[in-house]
């Protein structure tokens, strides 16, 4: 056996843990422990793990109770363990500080996820092979104080979780270091999570323009948040052309007062042709009327519109659609993205509920679908929905949409 993974195990677990344990393990993965796991257990085994798996190349360890004696359990496993065998440490414990200088300095680390507390002293980051970094932060300027002078040439995936009082200009500050950083040359992911609501200012990610996935998680409770609107969509989508999945804020509320409406859905599937997963507030209204899209040379290289987003799912949220407006909403979502396959509605931690005309959208999708396809094969004409929205069938958009 080469890997142990386990979720939640009980005290009575624990005590077979060695039983599974050798050389030849090289991967380690506890989430959590059962009620009435004793710590002292947990710690105990926790530093056995490098005598009894000498080679260890990755370790996992998340969802363990806080306690003094895990930490220093966690820290002197790390540096007992084969510092050049590791290449995934990821707890979300806090280290001491002797732990946390090695950790920054894993020659061949991949991947990284840890604990940033209050005021804890923060070693000079040389992760030369790290492509993918987890932090969870009290405090934006901790996060922040990671990245000065880090020398991180392969980083590609950045996770934040933030435990903040406030998020304020977070994401000008990350710019900055980044930049200074050059991180933005190889940063493709980049993830945030706040359970506060926000506004973050979009423009900081423009120099990003390596990035295939954007999320920003904020929540909506006690007010809807969201400031994304056509300017704010369109720019991104110009600077991120790679971009295959976007969040931006919770799942769109049911009383969205502003709003991407189809012109800044349209500017996004020309843009990004990979787009793949989209979370974002829009005006279902927009998507009521017919879709006009300015004329252009005919003779100019094919739209992303013809060759296809890669949309296959769309968040609507708690996001209602009016009886009447049904067909025409389906009719211009499958022309946007015209490999629409469905939508997502709220979840439990969301506001607003299902609306079912959403499942007649979907029906009016398939059955557009299943009659251009049917089209296809009997060699019938079939007037394209481009015409019925005054789209010139060799248009290419240009300029603001």
């Amino acid at each position: 056996m080469r890997s142990l993974e386990l979720w939640y195990p009980t005290g009575e677990t624990f005590s077979f843990i060695p039983l599974f344990l050798s050389p030849r393990v090289t991967a380690i993965s506890i989430i959590g422990f059962g009620p009435k796991t004793l710590k002292a257990t947990v710690a105990s085994m926790i530093a056995t793990f490098p005598t009894l798996c000498p080679n260890l190349q990755e370790i996992t360890l998340y969802s363990l109770q806080r306690d003094p004696m895990v930490t220093a359990a966690l820290s002197e496993m790390l540096l007992a363990s084969n510092r050049n065998a590791l290449r995934c440490f990821r707890v979300d414990y806090p280290l001491t500080e002797e732990a946390r200088q090695v950790v920054h300095n894993l020659p061949n680390l991949r991947s990284l996820s840890m604990d940033i507390e209050r005021d804890s002293s923060l070693p000079l980051v040389v992760l030369p092979n790290l492509t993918n970094l987890g932090i969870t932060y009290y405090h934006d300027d901790d996060c922040l104080r990671l990245f000065h002078r880090a020398k991180l040439e392969k980083l590609g995936t950045v996770t934040l979780y933030s435990k903040s009082e406030q998020t304020g200009g977070f994401l000008e500050a990350f710019e900055r270091v980044v930049l200074a950083a050059s991180i933005q040359n190889t940063l493709s992911e980049f993830r945030l999570c706040t359970a506060r609501s926000w506004e973050p200012n979009y423009s900081s990610f423009l120099p990003f323009t390596q990035m295939t996935r954007l999320t920003l998680d904020f929540s909506c409770y006690n007010g809807c948040s969201s400031t994304v609107d056509d300017d704010v969509i369109t720019n991104l989508a110009r600077a991120m052309s790679r971009l295959q999945t976007l969040e931006l804020g919770d799942p769109p509320c049911y009383e969205i007062p502003t709003g991407v409406t189809a012109t800044g859905l349209v500017a996004l599937a020309h843009h990004c042709p990979y787009l793949f997963t989209l979370r974002v507030h829009f005006q279902v209204a927009s998507l009521s009327t017919p879709l006009a899209i300015p004329r252009t040379a005919s003779d100019a290289e094919p739209t992303a519109l013809q060759r296809g987003c890669a949309l296959r799912r769309l968040e609507v949220g708690g996001i209602s659609v009016p009886e009447e407006s049904v067909l025409t909403v389906a009719l211009t979502l499958a022309h946007i993205f015209p490999h629409i396959e469905g939508v997502d509605g709220p979840d439990e931690d969301s506001v607003g509920s299902w609306d079912d005309n959403w499942d007649k959208v979907v029906e009016a999708i398939c059955v557009s679908r299943e009659i251009i396809n049917r089209s296809s094969e009997k060699h019938i004409p079939f007037t394209p929905w481009s015409t019925l929205v005054n789209i010139s069938p060799g248009a290419t958009l240009e300029g603001t949409i």
